[in-house]
């Protein structure tokens, strides 16, 4: 709690109206002593914040089928569901990771207390490899080719519009959604405007825009 940042609410006694009882102060200024302001009667003191407990996780990394485990240290009390991002600051870089499973003792599990959990499961999100599987622009959907596209995790992919990488310059016409991603009501879409994330897609469908010969494939 020792990084509170201007704004932030936190519990603490007030010397002016409640010395016994904590009340909600606002952090005005960080720092080794922050200074805050009682919500309830408005007195300004400077307090040193306790120091937040934190607990070491293990943490399995999965990145375009290859894994590696580094750790992670997590506030004592915190609550860990799948689906959730965090940064890892691993040796093998400074990485956005989600949460995909949580092993406790003996069992996997969608959500549970930091202090129950053993090992987090997670993929790599800050950059991600969309599959991707496209047809002929004048052909049948039974002709198609698949390949992957590295972009960034936030990239959004909307069904009707146009992207072009690379070589490749296709229409979306669908998606298929991971598990882990919050946010969507269904598995599949299809309709124009649905839109999706890179990082939360399982599968992008598309329809090919260059005029290329695909008897070569």
């Amino acid at each position: 709690m020792t990084d509170a940042t201007p704004g932030e609410r936190v519990a603490l006694p007030c010397p002016a109206c409640s010395p016994d009882l904590e009340t909600v102060h606002e952090v005005l200024s960080p720092g080794s002593h922050v200074t805050v302001r009682c919500t309830e009667c408005d007195h300004t003191h400077k307090e040193q914040l306790p120091e937040e407990e934190e607990v070491q996780r293990r943490v399995v990394v999965s990145q375009e089928g290859d894994s590696f485990t580094a750790s992670v240290d997590v506030p004592e009390g915190e609550q860990l569901a799948v689906g959730e991002e965090f940064l890892l600051d691993a040796e093998e870089a400074l990485m956005t990771v989600r949460i995909t499973s949580l092993e406790t003792e003996g069992d996997r599990v969608e959500e549970a207390p930091v202090e129950d959990v053993e090992t987090i499961w997670s993929r790599a999100v800050g950059n991600v490899a969309v599959d991707v599987t496209m047809h002929p622009k004048d052909g049948a959907h039974d002709e198609t080719e698949s390949f992957k596209i590295r972009v960034p995790g936030d990239y959004e992919f909307t069904v009707g519009e146009t992207d072009e990488f690379g070589d490749n310059e296709f229409t979306v016409e669908g998606f298929l959604v991971r598990d882990d991603a919050h946010g969507y009501d269904r598995d599949q879409y299809e309709m124009d405007g649905d839109a999706a994330e890179a990082k939360d897609l399982k599968r992008l469908y598309a329809r090919d825009e260059q005029t290329r010969a695909w008897s070569a494939w």
